[in-house]
């Protein structure tokens, strides 16, 4: 059945501005976005650094993003520094509206239930009767409807564990600063612009793109033992230096962690560690896009 997703908050964006605001704060082509469909991105420090990512849509009332509710508050104010004249309104969507997951073999019918119209493509929107509903990577529904819902059980396990699966980072309190944004493939989701112009970063993030000098890249493993972001990961290769950081984590079925983690691209092939070099050995797993 449907489930609670209480690891996110929403933020709107409206005004007369907001496009033109928000195309020049964020690493995504916010003016190329339109109505009915969503987009991944980030939004960076002035060295090029992730502060966050996010799920960023657009509808009759706004722009709205979806970001982690630990980092929410302090993104939203962040933001509101730069608005200055702009006519920008941004607020906490998250007091009225619930996220809520939708997956398995019954997805479509599980939004019925909710008397929601279902996208019919990767990343589209379908507006009906104040239930939103994008399509999301690895055949899933994110619904944002009125609150409350009563009797719904959370889920926000489980959908973590799909955003990985998806290759879908969210930058956390303990990995914002770590990582420019090729290094957790936002550029390979679709959260990333070469051609738009400027924003915080942008001369770094580009600079790192067309000269090449992406030495990090990220991945999605599995380890035997509790992961969480900001944990660091070592291999043979590089000693007692750590060359990797855990992104992600969500507990698998059987115990284990799933994970995404930024490693260093040379040493992609060895055997990557948890905590030390004598830590648990993280596992292997394909991402749904390609690295190279």
């Amino acid at each position: 059945m449907p489930a609670l997703l209480p690891q996110w908050s929403l933020l709107r964006f409206s005004g007369a501005d907001a496009q033109a605001f928000l195309h020049g704060q964020l690493t995504c082509d916010v003016a190329a976005l339109q109505a009915g469909s969503s987009s991944y991105g980030g939004y960076c420090t002035a060295k090029g650094r992730l502060l966050a990512t996010f799920l960023l849509w657009l509808s009759a009332d706004g722009y709205t993003m979806l970001l982690p509710a630990a980092l929410a508050e302090a993104i939203r104010k962040r933001l509101t520094m730069y608005v200055l004249r702009s006519k920008v309104t941004i607020e906490d969507l998250t007091p009225e509206r619930a996220c809520v997951g939708v997956f398995g073999v019954d997805a479509a019918q599980q939004l019925a239930d909710l008397g929601a119209a279902i996208p019919q493509r990767r990343h589209g929107v379908a507006v009906r009767d104040g239930v939103t509903v994008i399509e999301l990577p690895v055949q899933r529904y994110l619904a944002v409807l009125p609150r409350p819902q009563a009797g719904m059980a959370e889920g926000g396990e489980a959908w973590a564990a799909l955003d990985i699966a998806a290759g879908i980072p969210f930058i956390l309190p303990a990995t914002q600063e770590e990582f420019v944004p090729q290094m957790v493939n936002l550029d390979l989701i679709g959260g990333l612009s070469y051609t738009k112009g400027c924003y915080p970063g942008q001369e770094i993030v580009a600079r790192t793109h067309y000269l090449g000098r992406l030495k990090q890249r990220m991945c999605r493993a599995r380890v035997s033992a509790p992961a969480a972001p900001g944990d660091k990961l070592y291999c043979a290769e590089l000693g007692e230096q750590s060359g990797g950081m855990i992104v992600n984590s969500a507990l698998a079925h059987d115990g284990r962690c799933d994970v995404l983690a930024v490693i260093q691209t040379a040493q992609a092939a060895a055997a990557w560690h948890l905590g030390s070099l004598h830590g648990p050995t993280l596992e292997p797993a394909p991402l749904p896009y390609t690295t190279n």
